[in-house]
């Protein structure tokens, strides 16, 4: 029954919000009506390794100086592809569970995030990725159904990285758009994602890029590809909403990414409090602040274009291990080269062990949450970075919300921190 019925459903426009017919996760929280905001957490760390998220499968190069097994394409290229593709399926088969899918049911998560590199759908053999990803996927497209949850496809690394960073595949420059076929093959993995959306209608929207960056690919190079995107995936998949990143560009500028004329779509911008020196130096109060005039921000353009924060954590610190990259170390204590620490005797000493927090951290954690899940929600939602890590607790929503850090279920309009 509950497949036939994801079978029929739609994708349709009610106050700015996706719903699915009979696809809510759990019940709505006393107050709500469907269709819902966007609840979500993203599957990170699955189909794109990121070390900081799963440390234990760089853990042999941590003696190696200057090791070049810093993302996925330097863990193959140290592997070989043999054990790399040994290596990766038994983590493909074993990161996400259908037991943590169904956790995240039961903690009201509505949606799912599901980032996923172009060199699973649009390969190159010269490269040293391996393939394969693909059935996993589908397997967890498959749970989603069972639980009632809706999905957003990612395509989280584009040819030559899109930004420079781990988590698009391969960390170093920015070379995207700089050879001839880069454009095409990113196409061509929107078109796989796109036919896969058609066979899982639990897929109700496909990111056209995870955070290009518009340091590195000009504004203008960007809102072109995202244009040949969307009519892309809308030529396979017209049911499913195209989502855009913001290309890191102010809010004044978001207008820009998302032509008027492109209907059926989202804007995803992602809020961290711990990359840029003035913000992880915020203390409690004025993090809390800052989420909630972010929130503002979101509100406004969402009137226009449907908005999400994609993602975003509880961290106020950059202490989980290798966050900023495989062998680095952090703003927070002054650990990262170039960086000075927040404050004299700054510590990353058990700030993502979430059994040692105080009674004052935890309070100020759960405070931060009530603040950015009020605050996302006066746009289309929110998505969760990560659903789970192996150590950085600050970013496991499983661990957060069990402990009683997130509210559950995590209605951010039911809070008040914020001032309206």
């Amino acid at each position: 029954m509950l497949i036939k019925s994801l079978c029929t459903a739609a994708l349709s426009i009610a106050a700015g919000i996706i719903n699915i017919p009979g696809a809510t996760a759990a019940p709505v929280a006393p107050g709500e009506q469907t269709p819902e905001l966007i609840r979500g957490v993203n599957l990170g760390g699955l189909f794109v390794l990121e070390p900081w998220i799963t440390p234990s499968l760089f853990e042999e190069w941590v003696q190696v100086q200057n090791s070049t097994a810093v993302d996925e394409w330097g863990y193959c290229a140290a592997l070989g592809k043999a054990e790399c593709q040994t290596r990766l399926n038994r983590h493909w088969g074993s990161w996400v569970r259908e037991e943590d899918i169904a956790t995240l049911a039961s903690l009201h998560i509505n949606t799912l995030r599901i980032p996923i590199g172009y060199w699973a759908l649009a390969p190159n053999n010269a490269e040293p990725y391996v393939q394969g990803q693909v059935p996993y996927l589908k397997r967890v497209l498959g749970w989603a159904s069972q639980y009632r949850m809706r999905v957003i496809l990612d395509l989280h690394g584009a040819p030559g990285s899109q930004n420079g960073f781990d988590n698009s595949g391969r960390r170093g420059d920015i070379n995207w758009t700089k050879r001839p076929d880069d454009i095409q093959r990113t196409l061509d993995a929107l078109a796989a994602l796109a036919r896969i959306a058609n066979e899982h209608p639990s897929v109700v929207g496909v990111q056209a890029l995870n955070e290009p960056a518009n340091w590195g690919v000009p504004k203008a190079t960007i809102i072109r590809f995202y244009v040949q995107a969307y009519n892309t995936i809308k030529a396979i998949a017209p049911q499913v909403a195209v989502v855009f990143h913001d290309a890191f560009l102010p809010a004044a500028e978001w207008g820009d990414v998302v032509p008027a004329n492109l209907t059926d779509s989202i804007l995803d911008t992602h809020i961290y409090h711990v990359f840029v020196d003035d913000v992880i130096r915020l203390n409690g109060d004025q993090h809390v602040a800052k989420a909630c005039s972010d929130g503002q921000t979101i509100g406004n353009f969402n009137q226009r274009t449907r908005t999400i924060c994609g993602e975003f954590s509880l961290a106020n610190t950059d202490c989980a291990r290798w966050l900023n990259g495989f062998q680095k170390g952090a703003r927070w204590d002054g650990t990262l080269p170039g960086s000075k620490a927040v404050a004299e005797g700054a510590t990353c000493h058990n700030q993502e062990n979430m059994d040692a927090w105080s009674d004052k951290k935890r309070a100020f954690m759960k405070r931060f949450a009530m603040s950015q899940l009020q605050a996302y929600e006066k746009g289309t939602g929110w998505i969760f970075w990560n659903f789970k890590t192996e150590s950085a607790d600050a970013w496991n929503y499983i661990k957060l919300a069990q402990n009683g850090i997130i509210s559950t279920p995590p209605v951010g309009r039911s809070f008040s921190v914020c001032a309206s």
